[in-house]
């Protein structure tokens, strides 16, 4: 367990929502379960404080408008409140260049004297509700620390931590989606925990038998087959949230490769627009509410019922997702676990269904239009799909004295 300030920079907007909606979001993977963690923002000279919680499971919601920038989101439990109070009490510990020993990066505070002041403080201070602020008018500034780094001696320019490198790699292209040795599908699949731990092991589940589940997307306009064709995913997952309205989450995935094969920016435009798309359209087509009643119940109980066999046919599947099941309903009969777990499975396709598209290359425009259209596609309680977006990369290592070949997986996320 560590001890953190999550410094929201000048965004008061931030701060709040922070505290309102009980997440923590982090720009760099710091951060785990159980740190304790105050959330800090400038408020014109001063960094102040007034809220503090302690990290629970990591959640994709990040209800910040510059989400993209937090790779990293935490629940937060245990939440309290106190009057706000100047972190610069920190100086008497830290020194003149207190914010670079405590603050930068949220990295985990070592001095003991250190993080009992800000107990202490807290403490002190503490009330019973949030003291919400209000949005400064120079909010939309960069946030600047209160010191000037060129007067900084080489003692204090050390406090600094500086990027570890590890490596050097240079991007090559996969081969294609299925090869398996070269091709993104079987990589990502290969260390799918490992490239996104959004979705630890413990609480989701991933289905990579892709010829499992078959769809027929309509279009919300005339009620046609868009493109006329059956779509199948490559994989569908699973999350668990214990603290959520609606504890399991549905997410069906596409895997998309241009690798070798689709090299200029045309042969990708209309790849991404004639295929793509389309298919990511007949997915969510499927659960939408523009698709007849009769035949979406259909569609739900098929793959609700599929879902069922896969974890029973496996008892290490099982026994995890039953144990969510016990989680949320510690005195259910051990005979009605199927039945509630096949009713969220249901509650899950009608009601918190989203779409992954993780590809070899997207931009941010490209990323907006794929989100507003499958955000156009409403579930029964009139919430939208929801899309997320990822970038997985082979790396090849570069190193001219080792003859062997070493590679490396990166991701880039869009949400």
């Amino acid at each position: 367990m560590a001890v953190r300030i999550l410094h929201c920079g000048k965004s008061i907007e931030n701060y709040n929502l922070c505290a309102e909606k009980r997440v923590a979001g982090f720009t760099k993977r710091v951060a785990e379960k159980g740190d304790i963690v105050y959330v800090a923002v400038k408020v014109g000279k001063s960094t102040i404080c007034g809220v503090r919680g302690r990290l629970d499971e990591v959640t994709m919601d990040k209800p910040w408008e510059d989400s993209d920038r937090y790779v990293q989101a935490f629940k937060m439990i245990d939440v309290e409140f106190c009057k706000p109070f100047d972190l610069k009490i920190l100086a008497e510990p830290g020194g003149q260049y207190w914010p670079i020993k405590y603050i930068q990066g949220s990295k985990e505070i070592k001095d003991e004297r250190a993080i009992e002041l800000l107990e202490q403080t807290f403490v002190a201070n503490k009330q019973e509700s949030l003291q919400r602020l209000e949005e400064d008018l120079d909010s939309e500034e960069e946030y600047e620390e209160e010191y000037d780094e060129e007067e900084m001696s080489e003692d204090e320019v050390a406090l600094q931590e500086h990027i570890k490198i590890m490596g050097t790699f240079e991007t090559v292209r996969f081969l294609n989606e299925t090869d398996p040795y070269m091709g993104l599908e079987n990589s990502v699949n290969n260390y799918f925990y490992e490239l996104f731990p959004d979705f630890p092991c413990e609480s989701s589940l991933l289905i990579k038998e892709n010829k499992m589940f078959k769809t027929s997307g309509v279009d919300s306009g005339n009620k046609k087959n868009v493109s006329g064709i059956q779509g199948i995913p490559d994989a569908l997952l699973i999350k668990y949230t214990k603290d959520d309205e609606v504890p399991l989450k549905v997410i069906l995935i596409e895997y998309e490769c241009y690798g070798e094969a689709k090299i200029k920016t045309i042969e990708k435009f209309n790849y991404l627009n004639g295929h793509i798309i389309p298919q990511l359209m007949r997915f969510a087509s499927t659960f939408s509410i523009v698709t007849d009643r009769q035949i979406r119940e259909k569609t739900v109980k098929l793959w609700t019922d599929k879902i069922m066999s896969y974890i029973y046919e496996d008892i290490s599947i099982r026994d995890k997702v039953t144990s969510w099941i016990k989680e949320l309903y510690p005195d259910i009969d051990e005979q009605q676990i199927a039945l509630k777990l096949n009713n969220l499975l249901i509650q899950a396709f009608q009601t918190n269904l989203g779409i992954m598209l993780i590809i070899d290359e997207l931009n941010n425009e490209q990323r907006d239009t794929i989100k507003n259209i499958i955000g156009s596609f409403k579930l029964e309680n009139s919430d939208s799909i929801s899309f997320y977006g990822y970038v997985v990369r082979l790396e090849q290592k570069i190193n001219v004295i080792n003859e062997s070949l070493e590679y490396a997986l990166s991701v880039q996320q869009f949400y």
